[in-house]
This record gives structure tokens, C-alpha cells and sequence, in this order.
């Protein structure tokens, strides 16, 4: 049996007009053609779909049985392919989103307000991880799209585990400093003005963000003295508004306005807390694809 949409399609045409004439108009065809495909439909199923005769055009039993079941299936076939064109623009699906805590305190929650604005039949979820944890998951397929700072990641490295990274918001490194230390009243300070405070660092066994600070150190003349890691950087300003250190941080992280707490800006060559997005190459998913389109919308 061999019967297409365009058959169901003109057949319903004529059961609605209940004329070839008004049909083959209506779908802007001739009527041979038309009357053609009706006697094909009628062949294939075995049955008389129309009762004609000088005067009357009626529907037979099998031809009102099978107009409403040509009308619901091809309702539900605009409705799947309207689904597909959604998908396929990215308007129907599922996100999950690594993150780093500290990216939430940036521009991130504002890209995902306008993300769930434009596209709230997507369903997203936030993961929050560090880079390692993120950067498995992305290759298990367990998340979809991952956020976390420098250092970046190798190219070489990337293409191996078919990934990619992007720059997606620049920052600076500040420094948190306790409302008392005698730093906490400049505009600004320099790297090496730090140089002999206890230093109040991320773990460094959970990520290469604080082993990157630890060098910026090194890079600017001096080998920080590592007092405590934490996980995280809310337990760093806790301590820091103790008087137990000083701790590198990106500038956003002000935003917490923590007690006993004052962030400074370091004044020349301060290190980079840049968030780069990670996603798989491997997969066109339409999703991923508007995500990034928020993040970076096309140019026309």
C-alpha cells in the first residue's frame, strides 16, 4: 500500500468542498490531476470514498470514516513538524549548564534571565562544578555547555576530546583585604604589596584557577605564602574579614559585599579572572547553538 499526505490532503479537500471544482481551486490545481489521485487513494484502499451521481456528491461510510481520521493525522503532522522547526531552532529541548559559584556573580544570570525569556519552552539546569568535574561531564555528555575561568585551556588538548572554548566575559583579579589593614585605605595596590601577607587561596588540588593566581604571583616577584585553601570563595572572605589574610579573587565577587571585607584593584598588570564557555564540537545542538547566540548574538 502506498499512501502519501498529499493524497489524504486532496482527498479532504474535496470532502470539505464537496466539489473537485471548489477543491482543485482551492488547492490550486486542475481538476484532472486532482481527480486522479482521488481514484489512486480510492484503488489503494479498496474502497469507494465518494457516492456520485448527476445530482448528489455524498461521502460514503468508508469516506467519513477516513475524513476524520485525514483531519487528525494531518493536524498532528503540522504539529510534529512545527515541533521539529522548533527544535531545530533551538526553541524546545534541554541545557545543562556547568558553572563555577563564582561565575553567578557576574553577567551570567542576567544571560540566563534572556535566555529563559526568549526560549521558555526550554528546560535548563545548573550544575554547579569545578573545571575538572565540568570538563568529564562535558565529555560524558553529562552536561551540555561548561563556564569556568583562566587559565585556558590547551587548543591541542581541546580538539583531542573534540571541544571548544570560548572567551565569554573578561575581569581582573582584585585583592580582598580586611577593612583594617592599612592596604584596605589605597585606590589601588601593586602584586608585590602583598608579597608578605598569609595568603588565602581556593584549593589548589580542585582546580588550575588558584595554581594560575599562585603563578601571576610568582610572575610579579614573589612566592606567596599559602596560610589556609577552602573550597569556597565564600569561606576565603570569611576568614579574610577575620584578619587571617588576604585572598585573590575575581573583582565580581565584591558584588557579595562581605562584612569587614574591602576588595582593592591591583594597579599594574593585574591577573585575569576571565570566564571562558566550553561545549562539545561533536554535536549541533540546537539548544547549545541559541545558547551561544545570547552569549554571542550573530552579526547580520
Amino acid at each position: 500500500m502506498s499512501i502519501d499526505l498529499k493524497q489524504l490532503r486532496y482527498f479532504l479537500a474535496v470532502a470539505e468542498e464537496k466539489s473537485f471544482s471548489r477543491a482543485a481551486e482551492r488547492l490550486h490545481i486542475s481538476q484532472p490531476p486532482l481527480s486522479q489521485q482521488i481514484m489512486k487513494l480510492e484503488s489503494e484502499l479498496g474502497v469507494k470514498l465518494f457516492a456520485r451521481t448527476t445530482r448528489t456528491f455524498e461521502l460514503t461510510v468508508a469516506g467519513k470514516a477516513l475524513m476524520n481520521e485525514a483531519a487528525d493525522l494531518l493536524s498532528k503532522m503540522r504539529m510534529t513538524i512545527d515541533t521539529i522547526r522548533q527544535i531545530d531552532r533551538g526553541e524546545v529541548g534541554r541545557l545543562r549548564v556547568g558553572i563555577v559559584g563564582s561565575a553567578m556573580w557576574g553577567p551570567i544570570p542576567t544571560m540566563l534571565e534572556e535566555f529563559q525569556s526568549k526560549y521558555p519552552r526550554v528546560t535548563w539546569t545548573i550544575h554547579e562544578y569545578g573545571p575538572t568535574v565540568q570538563y568529564d561531564a562535558l565529555r560524558a555528555k553529562q552536561i551540555d555547555v561548561g563556564f569556568w575561568r583562566e587559565p585556558k585551556l590547551d587548543e591541542d588538548d581541546l580538539k583531542n576530546d573534540n571541544l571548544r572554548q570560548e572567551l565569554c566575559f573578561r575581569e581582573n583579579i582584585c585583592v580582598a583585604i580586611n577593612e583594617h589593614h592599612p592596604l584596605a585605605k589605597m585606590d589601588a595596590i601593586e602584586m608585590m604589596d602583598i608579597a608578605d601577607e598569609p595568603m588565602l587561596t581556593l584549593a589548589l588540588d580542585k582546580s588550575a584557577f588558584p595554581r594560575y593566581l599562585i603563578q601571576c604571583c610568582v610572575k610579579a616577584g614573589f612566592q606567596p605564602q599559602i596560610f589556609q585553601e577552602a573550597n569556597e570563595p565564600q569561606t576565603l572572605l570569611a576568614m579574610v574579614g577575620a584578619g587571617l589574610g588576604v585572598a585573590l579573587l575575581p573583582e565580581t565577587t565584591s558584588r557579595i559585599g562581605w562584612p569587614g571585607v574591602v576588595f582593592v584593584p591591583i594597579r599594574t598588570d593585574p591577573p585575569s579572572a576571565n570566564l571562558y564557555i566550553t561545549y562539545t564540537t561533536l554535536d549541533d545542538a540546537p539548544v547549545v547553538r541559541a545558547f551561544l547566540n545570547i552569549l554571542k548574538p550573530p552579526t547580520a
